[in-house]
C-alpha cells in the first residue's frame, strides 16, 4: 500500500492530520478549526475537507451540525486499518504507548501465526515454497542493509499467510505488516539482535515437510525469539542511553 504522503498534497494532508490526532496533539473530542488548519497546512479548503473524509472513513473524525468537525473517541477508530496502524508506528505514538502497541502486536501474532502456519503446512504448494525460499535467501544476502532485511522478513510472513490459502487469513497481512515492519526496523538496525535465519528456516522446513505440529512449534519459537530481541535491544539502549526510536 502506497503511504498517503506519496500521494501529493491531499495525501500529505491526510497523514499530517492523522499523526496529530494519533499523537494527541489534537485530542479526542476536540472540534477542528478548519480555517486555522487550512492556513497552517497551506492547503485549500477543498483539499482539507477531502482529507477529513478519509479520516472519517477510518472512524477518526466526524462532522455534525452546530458542532462542526471533531475528533471521535479512540474506541471508534478503526485501529485495524493498515494506514491507522502504520501512522501509529511511524510517529503517532512514542515511548510507553509505542511499547504497548508493540506488545499488542506480539499478542495478536501469537494468536494468528501459529494457527496459520499449521494450515500452511497442510496446504502449501510448490509455488508457496518457492516464495518462502526466496524470502529466506533474501534474508541471507550480505551487506544488503536493514531496509532489505525488513522487506525480506515481511515477504516471508506474507508468503506464510498466502500458503494458508484462506482469503481472510491472507488479509491479516494488513494487520500484521505495519507493526512487524516497525519492529523489524528496530531489530535489524541494532547490533544486539540474534540471527533471524535459523528460526525462520525451522518454520520453512516444517512447512516443507507438511508437518503442522512442528510448524506451529517452530513459529512459537520464532515469536519467542522476536520478543527476546526487542527486550534485549530495549535493555541495551537503556544501558547505553540510546533511544530505540
Amino acid at each position: 500500500m502506497t503511504p498517503y504522503a506519496r500521494r501529493g498534497v491531499h495525501g500529505q494532508t491526510v497523514e499530517a492530520l492523522a499523526r496529530r490526532i494519533l499523537g494527541g496533539d489534537i485530542p479526542e473530542g476536540a472540534t477542528l478549526d478548519l480555517v486555522a488548519l487550512q492556513s497552517e497546512l497551506d492547503v485549500s479548503l477543498t483539499a482539507l475537507r477531502e482529507s477529513l473524509k478519509v479520516l472519517a472513513a477510518k472512524g477518526m473524525v466526524d462532522a455534525r451540525q452546530k458542532r462542526g468537525t471533531f475528533v471521535r473517541a479512540r474506541a471508534d477508530w478503526n485501529l485495524l486499518d493498515a494506514d491507522v496502524l502504520r501512522w501509529q508506528f511511524e510517529g503517532g505514538r512514542t515511548g510507553d504507548a509505542d511499547r504497548a502497541l508493540l506488545q499488542n502486536l506480539a499478542e495478536v501474532r501469537a494468536i494468528i501465526e501459529p494457527a496459520a502456519v499449521r494450515l500452511a503446512a497442510q496446504r502449501r504448494t510448490d509455488a508457496d515454497l518457492v516464495a518462502l525460499d526466496a524470502a529466506i535467501a533474501a534474508m541471507g544476502e550480505e551487506g544488503a542493509g536493514a531496509s532489505h532485511a525488513v522487506e525480506a522478513d515481511l515477504a516471508f510472513h506474507r508468503a506464510l499467510l498466502t500458503a494458508t490459502h484462506n482469503e481472510l487469513l491472507e488479509r491479516m497481512e494488513m494487520v500484521i505488516e505495519s507493526g512487524l515492519a516497525h519492529r523489524d526496523r528496530i531489530v535489524h538496525s541494532s547490533p544486539h539482535s540474534q540471527d533471524p535465519i535459523p528460526a525462520h528456516r525451522a518454520v520453512l522446513d516444517a512447512v516443507r515437510d507438511q508437518d503442522p505440529v512442528a510448524a506451529e512449534a517452530a513459529m512459537r519459537a520464532l515469536l519467542e525469539q522476536a520478543g527476546r530481541d526487542l527486550d534485549r535491544i530495549g535493555t541495551a539502549d537503556e544501558t547505553e542511553g540510546t533511544p530505540t526510536q
